[in-house]
């Protein structure tokens, strides 16, 4: 891993005025995902190097998922009645900037025996029945010695009500060269297991991560990808549609568009919900129906993700509706009789 004096002298910029940012939020980023930016500024060099402005946010939260109120034991967050968040890592390959739990980043090399003690959360799995679905996170799970990894998931399957598992990663994009046969031969054991991985920026996609992914694929892992919509990093058409095309060549569906989460010391890199609603406006049928994500957000204080649609319906009267295609082109379409207003009701046409 590379300091932050180290990276500060090779691109010879100023460390002094970013030092309170780095004593509060530690920097973090290894050769590999370093090696990917082009210049000052650019959309890898945001998303990884400290800025000001993350100690100068007043707002925000520092927890805006409520995740430490819906644990009902440490690491676990029980949000969602059927499925379960568990934190089984407190490393990551890089620090990104705008982070939703920026809260919990420490400093310090990655070490298998930092892994949280699994009892607990075991436990609380194997007593609720209800739990049918796990999602391990971390930090990033993909970080931990494969042994370890081995460990986790076996104990998972030994509870049978648990059917499901899911990895959430950034490994395969910031750290590639971690994703090795053996990594995949040991998660190919505990199928159905799927594994979501984190890309931001068409750049991400090199031929190193594109092997990562492939590694995965062909152990039969189900890959799927998580973008977080980020202001002045891939906040365009262009930028995403080349994004979610290279994802889909690399075998990972892209899953979610994400809305910036409310999280303290990360305001500068929110957009307008417009930004993303017109975007996926744009993108509808310009791209493969494979390629387009969910565009989300995730509700403050635990309350679950809400899908974010654009509006292609401009009016709707006289029996007909009329919707707005991709090219912009005002079409009708005929409404069962008595529609109307149950569509009216549906779609929400309403002022606050």
């Amino acid at each position: 891993m590379l300091s932050f004096d180290t990276f500060a002298r090779k691109w010879k910029i100023d460390p002094a005025p970013l030092c309170p940012v780095v004593e509060r939020y530690p920097f973090r980023l290894n050769p590999y995902f370093e090696g990917l930016v082009q210049e000052t500024g650019d959309a890898v060099w945001k998303q990884v190097v400290p800025d000001v402005r993350e100690v100068l946010d007043p707002s925000g939260f520092e927890d805006p998922l409520s995740e430490e109120r819906l644990s009902p034991v440490p690491n676990l967050v029980h949000r969602y009645p059927n499925r379960v968040l568990w934190l089984v890592s407190d490393q990551c390959a890089v620090h990104c900037r705008f982070c939703t739990r920026k809260r919990r980043w420490r400093s310090g090399p990655p070490a298998a025996e930092s892994m949280p003690d699994p009892a607990l959360a075991l436990d609380y799995i194997s007593k609720h029945r209800q739990i049918q679905d796990v999602l391990l996170s971390g930090g990033d799970p993909l970080l931990l010695a494969p042994e370890h990894l081995r460990e986790i998931l076996s104990r998972l399957r030994e509870i049978k009500h648990v059917q499901i598992i899911r990895i959430g990663t950034r490994v395969p994009c910031a750290l590639p060269g971690r994703i090795t046969p053996e990594l995949a031969g040991v998660l190919a054991e505990f199928h159905p297991l799927f594994v979501n991985i984190h890309f931001n920026h068409p750049v991400e996609i090199t031929a190193e991560s594109q092997r990562a992914c492939s590694i995965l694929a062909n152990a039969g892992i189900v890959l799927g990808s998580q973008t977080v919509l980020l202001r002045g990093v891939n906040d365009s058409e262009e930028i995403l549609a080349k994004l979610f095309h290279r994802l889909l060549c690399a075998r990972v569906r892209p899953y979610y568009l994400m809305q910036m989460d409310l999280t303290a010391g990360t305001a500068h890199f929110r957009t307008p919900i417009s930004t993303g609603l017109q975007i996926l406006r744009k993108l509808r049928n310009r791209i493969s129906g494979p390629a387009m994500p969910h565009f989300v957000v995730d509700l403050p204080g635990g309350r679950g993700k809400a899908p974010l649609l654009p509006n292609m319906i401009r009016e709707i009267g006289s029996g007909m509706m009329i919707v707005q295609n991709y090219l912009g082109e005002l079409c009708r379409y005929p409404l069962l009789e008595g529609e109307e207003e149950g569509l009216l009701s549906e779609i929400g046409n309403f002022r606050f």
